[in-house]
Order: structure tokens, then sequence, then C-alpha cells
């Protein structure tokens, strides 16, 4: 804001404030003048005063006589008039300004509703292929039982091998703990229940704050296709998980653009 507007920039704030919940916006006010009128005055007592005082450093052989151009650059000197350069009050020409920035902001939130209008077929494509992905990789999961079970009986002759003498009660904690490892049914659960609450948010669910949620919701898709990653011992459950990966940061590209 320009010097004696400092009123109105707190009224603006509260304004964007009050329409946004998201995002960074910045606004600028330049005032141009009008007419000729001057917008600055000499502050005539100040010079004065400053006059005086050098007159006594120059008697006093401690100075130079000071050199007008240089009074007048002095700060205070020469300042700005109590009337804008419109010459209206800066009250009235607040008002103004506040119904223009009123204006302003209502063609920005129709700008963004439409860009969101136009995003909004985009997410729903990528969430149906998320959504395919994770059907496919519920069909391989359930073929998965026969390999993990050759995969646990590897292990669980390792772990003989190298313990001749484990306990009951330990080979029941290491079966458990090996089973949990290749179990990613509760991922496929959780990235199926992602994709209802994603789908709900899009089809009106949440009113206010949606990019932030859907923001989080990603995350968690991606913390999901992670750890099917990591626990899966197929290259094709594998290959899904990372198709994923992508489609997911493809969707949290575009919602970093809602509001």
């Amino acid at each position: 804001m320009p010097p004696g507007f400092d009123q109105l920039e707190h009224k603006i704030r509260k304004l964007v404030k009050a329409h946004f919940i998201r995002g960074s916006v910045n606004l600028h006010l330049q005032l141009d003048a009008l007419s000729a009128e001057t917008a600055y005055r000499v502050n005539v007592d100040f010079l004065d005063e400053l006059l005086k005082t050098s007159e006594s450093y120059v008697d006093a052989g401690r100075a130079h006589p000071p050199r007008m151009d240089g009074m007048l650059a002095l700060k205070g000197v020469i300042e700005q008039k109590d009337k804008n350069s419109h010459g209206q009050d800066t009250e009235a020409l607040e008002a103004v300004l506040l119904e223009s920035a009123e204006e302003l902001i209502a063609s920005l939130m129709a700008a963004r509703q439409e860009e969101g209008g136009q995003l909004l077929p985009i997410l729903n494509d990528q969430l149906a292929d998320i959504e395919q992905l994770v059907s496919q990789a519920v069909i391989l999961a359930e073929k998965q039982p026969e390999a993990s079970r050759l995969k646990l009986k590897t292990q669980m002759e390792r772990i003989l091998a190298e313990q001749a003498s484990l306990d009951d009660a330990r080979l029941e904690q290491e079966l458990a703990l090996i089973a949990t490892k290749l179990d990613v049914s509760e991922e496929l659960d959780r990235l199926t229940s992602h994709i209802t609450s994603t789908r709900d948010m899009l089809n009106g669910a949440a009113e206010k704050g949606i990019g932030r949620r859907l923001d989080f919701i990603c995350q968690e898709f991606n913390r999901e296709a992670n750890t099917l990653c990591s626990k899966v011992n197929d290259k094709d459950l594998t290959q899904i998980g990372l198709d994923l990966k992508v489609l997911i940061d493809r969707m949290r590209e575009q919602v970093q653009n809602i509001e």
C-alpha cells in the first residue's frame, strides 16, 4: 500500500482471509495523479528549525553554510499532503478502494471456480485410474497365498537353521511377524477407503477446505502405495504399486491448485 493507507491494508487483508482459505494472495496498490497538483509540501517550520540550528554551528566555525538542496533532501522536510493526489480525503478514497477490492476478489473467486470446474473431470479420471489399479492389485493379491506360503516356508527354514533350539513361543512370534509382512490386504482396504473418501469430496461432501483435505488424502494414498511396493514379492504387484505412485503424484499436483 502507498504511505498513509495502513488502515486500508488491514481491511483488505481481513477481506481476503474471509474469502480464501488456502494459498497466497498478493495485492499491490499504486495511485497515479490525474492532475498537475502536487501531492507534497515543504514543512517550512521544520526547515526553519534546521536552519537556525545550523547557524550556531556555522557561527562557531564548526560547519560550512548548508546548501538548500541538501536541506530539502533531509527526511521530514518534504512530506506528503494530507489529501491524496486525486484531491480527495484519504477516508473517502479508502471507501472507494475497498469497494474496488471487493469487486476484484469476487472476480478472482469466479475465475477460481471456473478453474475448479475444469479440474474436476481431470481429478475424476485420475481417481478412476487409481481405482482400476487397486482392483487389479486385489485380484493379484488373492492369488498370492501359495507364493507367500512358499516364501514363509523358506524363511522359516532359514530361521530354524540359525536357531536350532528355538522355542515354540518364539517360533509362533516369528511366524506371525512374517505373515504380517506378507499380507497386503490392509493396504488395499485403506486404498479402497481413500478412493471412496476422495470421490465423496469431489462430489461436494466437503464445502470448504477441500484442497487441504485432498492434499492430505494424497499423502495417505502415497503411504499405502509405498507400503504395498515394500511388502510384495511379485513383479506385477510391484509394478501396480509403482504405477499408483505415478498417478498419485499427478493427482497431488492438480490438488495444489484447489481451494
